[in-house]
């Protein structure tokens, strides 16, 4: 009860300026993954809905759960009408039928393990036996993809568990742990706001940043409504701008904004996730 509280008062926080200029009219819930502090993540993307909404005439409202795990959950519940996230592509979540329809312009993003780079640590083999800290039990390329490496090197860490993206990094900052497995594009931004020198030491393939997706449910004219309003965001001058503005709260590197994306496109995130020895949440 505590953690529905939780998500339905940042759920309401994120609604001001957003749902009192829409009356009585439904509004559908834009769920985002948890990566950054919830203020912050709030912070970032309410000036994109707000002008989303306003483009589009579909009125959206932020809403976050409180853990990785619980937004996963409330995926596979189908409680999202749009998402960003890539959670939706587990097996068990897969079968709830969200479908992509954008994605970031922004470069294609890794799992990484990482180390502060004055670390002694040089290799993955050193790591055996040791702390290493992540995101979630169900980040994808904060967890999955850098355990499934590790397992399949024949490495055992011990795991602890942050919260979300840069939760692990502030540990790592602060030098409680030796190692953490991230997100690359999350991980740089983070060392450039924080001032942190870091050090990789392994990567994972690429994949395409995190899209946008929608649930079966909402209607196809209010979809290509929201899909247009995101993809022609940058080519605004009001949109550039809050796009920019949001990409400065976080210290992210351009280019911003969003282009049109297809299911297909994330059919190597399914892989993984099917041949994986990690066992997930």
């Amino acid at each position: 009860m505590k953690r529905r509280a939780w998500a339905g008062a940042v759920a309401l926080f994120a609604a001001l300026g957003t749902g009192s200029l829409w009356g009585q009219e439904k509004l559908y819930s834009f769920g985002v993954i948890t990566q950054r502090s919830p203020i912050l993540t709030a912070q970032y993307w309410n000036p994109i809905l707000r002008y989303v909404s306003e483009k589009s005439g579909v009125p959206l409202v932020l809403k976050l759960a409180k853990t990785g795990p619980e937004h996963s959950a409330m995926i596979g519940r189908g409680e999202f009408d749009f998402i960003y996230s890539n959670h939706n592509f587990k097996a068990d979540n897969d079968v709830v039928g969200y479908r992509v329809i954008a994605r970031p312009r922004e470069e294609a993003i890794q799992g990484q393990i990482v180390v502060l780079a004055s670390s002694d640590i040089q290799s993955l083999q050193a790591l055996e036996g040791r702390e290493v800290v992540f995101p979630s039990q169900v980040a994808f390329v904060g967890y999955y993809v850098p355990m499934d490496a590790l397992l399949r090197a024949g490495i055992t860490v011990k795991p602890l568990f942050a919260g979300n993206q840069e939760g692990a990094m502030g540990q790592l900052k602060a030098g409680r742990v030796v190692a953490a497995g991230v997100n690359s594009q999350i991980m740089r931004d983070f060392a450039h706001r924080e001032q942190v020198e870091y050090r990789v030491l392994w990567s994972s393939e690429k994949y395409l940043n995190i899209p946008i997706s929608v649930h079966p449910s909402v209607p196809k004219d209010k979809v290509a409504k929201v899909r247009e309003a995101l993809i022609h965001m940058a080519a605004d001058p009001e949109g550039a701008r809050i796009l920019a503005a949001s990409a400065e709260l976080v210290k992210q590197k351009p280019p911003y904004g969003f282009v049109a994306a297809e299911d297909a496109e994330f059919d190597n995130v399914r892989r993984f996730y099917r041949t994986s020895l990690v066992k997930g949440e």
